[in-house]
Order: C-alpha cells, then sequence, then structure tokens
C-alpha cells in the first residue's frame, strides 16, 4: 500500500501568523544556530555572551533570544523537560532555517571518573525515552553530528574544562532513574542501568537521543554537552560526591563550539 507524505496538510495552527504554533517565532526571529538548554531561566543567561541579544518569543517553555557572535546571527531557545517539547523545538525551528543545535544541559554521572563540575559530550545516547521511536526503528542510532561534537570537544579543550566524550542513557522518567526500585518496573528499570554501567555509559539525562534523532530526520547538525551534577553510583559506594549546579563551564563551551562552527 503506497504511503503519502502528508506534510503539506497539515493544519495551520498558528491561524496565518507566520509563527510557529509552539516556540512562536517566525524566519526573521532565529539564527541559523541555536543553543539548546532545557531550563527557560537559563536562555538569559546563554544570550549574555551574544552581542545585542533579544527577547523575540516567551511561549510555554520556550523562550527564545537572538544575538550575533561574531558578526553572525544565533539564538538561543529553551526546549523545557525530556524529549517530547525538545522535538518540537527542533522542528520549529529547523522550519525557520535554523541548521546547527548545540544542546546545553545538566546530567547524573554514572561511571566513578565521572564527577560533580564535570563536562560529558555525547558520543551517542541510549534510546530508553519514547519520542525517537515516532521517528525512526529502534534499531537506528542516535548520533550526534560530527562536526558539532568535535567542536565541543576542541571547545572544552581550549577552556581547559575537565570532559569525557561517550555514551549517554536518555529516559523519559526523572524518578524512574533515582528511585527505580519503587517502580511497578523496577525489574526492568533496575536490570537495564546494571546493563549501561557495565557497557560504559557515561551519564544519564532525558533529552539527547530525541534531538539526535529528529536530527538525522531533519538533516540538521546537533550535538550535546552537559554539566554533571553529580553521580550517585559514587554515592552508592560512599565515594566522594560533590554537587555542581553551575551551568557556566557548560554554557562557555557550547558558546565556544558554536563560534568554531561559523568559522567553519
Amino acid at each position: 500500500m503506497e504511503h503519502i507524505l502528508r506534510g503539506d496538510t497539515m493544519i495551520d495552527y498558528a491561524e496565518g501568523t507566520g509563527k510557529q504554533y509552539h516556540t512562536g517565532v517566525g524566519p526573521e526571529d532565529i539564527g541559523k544556530y541555536v543553543i539548546l538548554p532545557g531550563d527557560p531561566k537559563r536562555c538569559e543567561k546563554i544570550a549574555a555572551y551574544f552581542d545585542n541579544p533579544v527577547l523575540v518569543a516567551d511561549s510555554r517553555e520556550f523562550v527564545t533570544y537572538t544575538g550575533t557572535l561574531d558578526g553572525v546571527k544565533v539564538s538561543v531557545t529553551s526546549t523545557g523537560i525530556g524529549g517530547p517539547s525538545a522535538a518540537i523545538a527542533i522542528e520549529e525551528l529547523s522550519k525557520c532555517g535554523a541548521h546547527t543545535f548545540i544542546r546545553v544541559g545538566t546530567c547524573g554521572g554514572m561511571q566513578e571518573e565521572v564527577l560533580g563540575g564535570d563536562l560529558v559530550i555525547a558520543s551517542g545516547a541510549i534510546r530508553m525515552e519514547g519520542t525517537s521511536r515516532e521517528y525512526a526503528p529502534i534499531e537506528y542510532p542516535a548520533v550526534p553530528d560530527v562536526s558539532a561534537m568535535n567542536a565541543l570537544i576542541d571547545a572544552a579543550k581550549e577552556l581547559s574544562i575537565p570532559y569525557h566524550v561517550g555514551v549517554v542513557q536518555c529516559k523519559d522518567s526523572f524518578f524512574g532513574q533515582h528511585e527505580p526500585e519503587v517502580m511497578p518496573v523496577s525489574y526492568e528499570l533496575q536490570d537495564k542501568w546494571q546493563a549501561w554501567l557495565r557497557m560504559g555509559c557515561l551519564a544519564s539525562e532525558m533529552e539527547s537521543a530525541a534531538l539526535f534523532i529528529a536530527g538525522s530526520f531533519l538533516r540538521v547538525r546537533v550535538a550535546s554537552c552537559f554539566l554533571v551534577v553529580a553521580n550517585q553510583e559514587r554515592a552508592l559506594k560512599g565515594l566522594p560526591n560533590e554537587q555542581v549546579h553551575d551551568t557556566s563551564s557548560a554554557i562557555r563551551t557550547a558558546v565556544e563550539a558554536i563560534r568554531r562552527l561559523i568559522l567553519m
């Protein structure tokens, strides 16, 4: 049976305004390069690194500032928490012409050497969430754009920020990670967590799998870096486990990576 693409028949929920329904942005509002934090309150902090930043949209969990870096128009848009809203953001921003996305956020470390205050740069993401399954079969890997990932690595090196590169785990339930033993499906959550640890998974977060898969479908560049807030595995083993909540190092790394990608 023939399948018909129906993208051109989607209802215009913005009712002719020319703006995207959820994010509230239009093509004139954003740059080709976009930094994607989760927290809307983090957008103003990131925009402070831009020249002449302007608040261009504030809709639901999606806050957008636009300015310039090295004379090139760039933006920051918050995605909220989790894959569904992150996928909405990248879909609507790409429809407005953005082609490069750097997620900057937080994560929990999983391997003993991943310490609070370090950065993790994702080389791939475990698709233990639901959003990406509505884009691609589960066999399709969730991986970042290599040039964007390398720009983050080079930026962290230049800024002398401790970092790790590797696979991260993405889930939909924050409390499924932190209190798996109380969940009705504890047998699955705990067994899979042990599998991820044995495979060398570096950290757990919530958005990269959806962003990587949606980005592959949309043919845009996506990469991710995270501040490690703490490491629950170190805590379980009685090891020192510093908590760090200041995301400045991750933000500076993302901004420097965007600069490098602009030069490329």
